[in-house]
């Protein structure tokens, strides 16, 4: 039956009865329920399904409900954020494919609630071009939590087998040279996603001198209790095939570079932060690579713990298309690649927009755009096809303006897009940085709100990356954002109740509770 909950948690039969039995069965071991809804219902007492994350909230007790109601579930409850309309592609993979595992091996986890670790590796030999077809992550068991996300980059090729000796801190001052040669995003797998499979008819590329020979894996580990003495071994599984697929994938890092431009006042209900793939950068890669376009198959949509919404905004010509993807329910813990439902063609003329929303209402001093969970990013990872060299489209607000409106007058000349630059005057700034006079300055939410009006409309730096830390002519050049509406206007909902008699667009769930042997004792039957 179809039931809702008050702020009570008591649990009430809804009046509208959405949600409607398919079969069930139940044994020794299992009950299982299969159930449809539709996805809009018109319901207040019911959520609607879309393709954001849904938390699933589930809970069973041993004995059926008895006249004075449920029974009490106790421990036997859980949850999971689950993406209901974007079930992974499954594929019918030869269980004789060959693999490599890309793993860390026995890395001492320090105890400081953010560590990125580095660990070079070199592709196994090949003597002709293979296609990866998937991905798998391989987290150490325990170990759910503590590996936050993993990134693999395409590192130089004129490397030796030297670099391959030792892991080490990323992004650290005795961080090997041969690090910085990594700049490629070639594949990313964040916490609570699954494996990666690739379409039919692309694959990751390998084998040849255009495609990785050394790789970077990058891994971020979060672990703010500072539990010490952690050594984890987790990394990533490549499954590949010698029968080519017709492309090769390709990565593009689109949306906010990562740095103290991008910052959010405290104390926000909502802020709107937005990462600039830009006409320019497009124009003059896909102009001078692929004139008819690349087509992006999936998405990876990426931000931190006041992240709460984003969405991939596509224009072509100046004109709003559907969106790209979207998350409106993001959950921190539960990252993966969408795959798009129809695959998207990006042309030489159009812009793309990562726009995220934020929540700071607990929090008291900036939010920085930076690498550990506390600070913020803005990203999106298209995965596409056919492979250009095109690694990286994003964008840095100006930062002059920014300080002008906390009141800044006069810095210390130069400023370079380097950390910190000191306040001249005013007084109540004098000698600060940067940092010390936005988190100084008394934030209110009027003032949170005029701000996040002034730098969603500052001109930005343009980034436009090419692989081997090359770049395209647009890279540092100024434009200026595009005329765009401003809240994204949602699809109107077209909802349905079950006294539909046409209704199409519905949902067919499986709930399957299982308890082994030694908990049934004589409990009698399930619900």
């Amino acid at each position: 039956q179809d039931y809702f909950t008050d702020e009570n948690r008591v649990l009430k039969k809804d009046p509208q009865q959405d949600y409607h039995l398919e079969y069930a069965m139940e044994n020794s071991t299992h009950t299982v329920l299969a159930f449809s809804r539709e996805l809009h219902t018109c319901d207040t007492n019911d959520k609607s399904i879309t393709e954001s994350t849904v938390r699933v909230i589930w809970a069973y007790h041993h004995k059926d409900m008895g006249e004075a109601g449920q029974n009490y579930h106790g421990s036997n409850r859980g949850t999971k954020s689950l993406r209901l309309l974007n079930p992974e592609k499954e594929e019918v993979l030869s269980a004789s494919l060959p693999y490599f595992d890309l793993t860390n091996k026995d890395v001492p986890v320090p105890d400081k609630d953010t560590t990125y670790w580095c660990q070079m590796f070199k592709i196994p030999v090949q003597h002709e071009k293979h296609h990866v077809t998937k991905v798998e992550p391989l987290i150490q068991k325990g170990h759910e939590n503590l590996v936050h996300h993993i990134l693999l980059y395409q590192c130089s090729s004129n490397l030796n087998d030297s670099v391959l000796d030792y892991g080490h801190e990323c992004y650290h001052p005795n961080m090997p040279d041969s690090f910085l040669t990594c700049e490629t995003v070639i594949f990313a797998w964040a916490i609570g996603g699954e494996g990666f499979t690739y379409p039919p008819h692309v694959g990751l590329s390998i084998g040849t001198a255009a495609d990785p020979q050394f790789v970077l894996m990058e891994v971020h580990y979060d672990n703010p209790s500072y539990t010490e003495g952690l050594i984890d071994n987790s990394g990533l599984r490549l499954i590949y095939t010698p029968v080519l697929r017709k492309y090769d994938a390709g990565v593009i890092e689109a949306g906010l570079w990562v740095s103290l431009f991008h910052n959010i006042p405290p104390g926000m209900p909502e802020f709107v932060s937005e990462g600039h793939c830009t006409l320019e950068c497009l124009e003059e890669a896909l102009g001078a690579e692929r004139p008819a376009g690349i087509h992006v198959f999936a998405v990876l949509l990426h931000a931190h713990l006041a992240g709460r919404a984003i969405r991939m905004r596509h224009f072509h010509n100046g004109e709003e298309q559907k969106l790209l993807a979207y998350d409106d329910e993001f959950d921190f813990n539960f990252q993966e690649f969408q795959y798009l439902k129809e695959e998207r063609t990006i042309l030489p003329g159009d812009n793309l927009i990562t726009e995220c929303h934020y929540s700071t209402v607990d929090r008291v001093r900036m939010t920085w755009g930076g690498l550990s969970t506390r600070n913020e990013m803005c990203l999106s990872y298209l995965l596409y096809y056919p492979r250009i060299n095109l690694t990286r489209c994003a964008s840095i607000p100006d930062i002059m303006e920014q300080l002008q409106f906390i009141g800044v007058k006069e810095i210390y000349r130069p400023v370079r897009q380097t950390w910190p630059f000191i306040i001249k005057s005013p007084k109540q700034y004098k000698n600060l940085s940067f940092m010390d006079a936005m988190n100084k300055f008394k934030w209110s939410r009027s003032e949170g709100v005029s701000y996040n009006e002034l730098v969603l409309k500052l001109p930005v730096n343009v980034r436009c990356s090419k692989t081997d830390n090359a770049e395209w002519s647009i890279q540092g050049m100024t434009a200026l954002p595009p005329e765009i509406e401003r809240p994204y206007k949602t699809e109107p909902v077209i909802c349905s109740s079950s006294s539909c008699l046409r209704c199409s667009l519905f949902l067919t769930l499986l709930f399957v509770i299982h308890v082994t042997a030694s908990t049934i004792g004589n409990t009698g039957p399930f619900v």
